[in-house]
């Protein structure tokens, strides 16, 4: 990808001034990390801001996708889901794992980018904006919470639609139209793997929103429904343990199974990177005195 001179942060017409957008310098070229067959992008929160304002200020599709431990281990036994997965424009690291898994295989990314965080952040810079947003998710109550909470924390955001996530399917394609309509800035769909991304790989042309954003179970935290980890876990990278703790009785077999694989594969391709290092370093021969 070739990075324009012109600023993203530039101001527009209708639009009021980006005090917070993160500046030119932080937008660097494209790092892409290859981690177990995947293209993670090296990027930071404030360089991946700038990514989201330049595709809302330029009309230009951005699709971010996001990966942790378990949704590897599922995409290697889910062939649609990594299809899904692959057709972002940029992948990052959700997961603490994963990114302690790119320094020991060398490939490091310089930090976690958590779906939920750079939820909140698009929200943060984009109300200084006057960004429009759309959200797709979660029940009809948490829903309401989670606008409530956008128009009063983000008072500059402007909710240009919602629909909760549980609908007929022979509706979704009108939800799309409707998303369409909505002449929305960023779209944050909060379902589970592998819904959203198979939404988002179905109807990225249909609905015509620059930045879409996949979030999970980020509504449910928003709204208050679910409690996330404190910030000491989640820098531990225990996020996961502390779902398990909340929720033991869906959570454990699902992160036993999807942890021991993604252990499986980092040993796996540990081993692969080292061998694959000692063929190509030189060999030196002795000739006979």
């Amino acid at each position: 990808m070739t990075l324009s001179t012109q600023s993203d942060c530039s101001p527009q017409t209708d639009r009021p001034s980006q005090t917070d957008c993160p500046s030119q310098s932080d937008v660097g070229p494209d790092t892409v990390r290859d981690l177990f067959g995947l293209p993670v992008n090296a990027l930071t929160m404030d360089q991946m801001l700038a990514r989201v304002h330049r595709a809302i200020d330029r009309k230009a599709p951005l699709h971010i996708g996001v990966i942790s431990a378990s949704k590897v281990a599922n995409m290697r036994r889910d062939a649609e889901l990594r299809d899904a997965v692959l057709q972002s424009d940029i992948i990052l690291a959700d997961g603490m794992s994963v990114v302690w898994a790119s320094k020991l295989l060398r490939r490091p990314l310089p930090e976690r980018v958590a779906g939920i965080d750079l939820m909140t952040e698009i929200l943060r810079t984009g109300s200084a904006r006057g960004d429009r947003v759309y959200c797709f998710g979660a029940t009809d109550e948490v829903l309401g919470a989670v606008k409530q909470h956008i128009a009063k924390t983000y008072p500059g955001i402007v909710v240009a639609g919602s629909h909760c996530g549980y609908y007929d399917k022979a509706d979704e394609s009108k939800i799309a139209d409707d998303i369409a309509a909505s002449n929305a800035d960023v779209l944050f769909v909060a379902m589970s793997s592998p819904m959203k991304e198979q939404f988002l790989s179905r109807y990225a042309a249909q609905i015509n929103v620059p930045v879409t954003h996949g979030v999970g179970g980020s509504f449910d935290v928003v709204a208050g429904k679910v409690k996330r980890a404190p910030k000491l876990w989640q820098k531990l990278g225990c996020e996961w343990l502390y779902r398990v703790w909340q929720e033991p009785g869906r959570m454990w077999k699902r992160y036993l199974v999807t942890n021991t694989i993604f252990l499986m594969m980092l040993v796996g391709e540990f081993f692969g990177a080292s061998r694959r290092r000692q063929s190509q370093q030189p060999t030196t021969s002795t000739k006979p005195t």
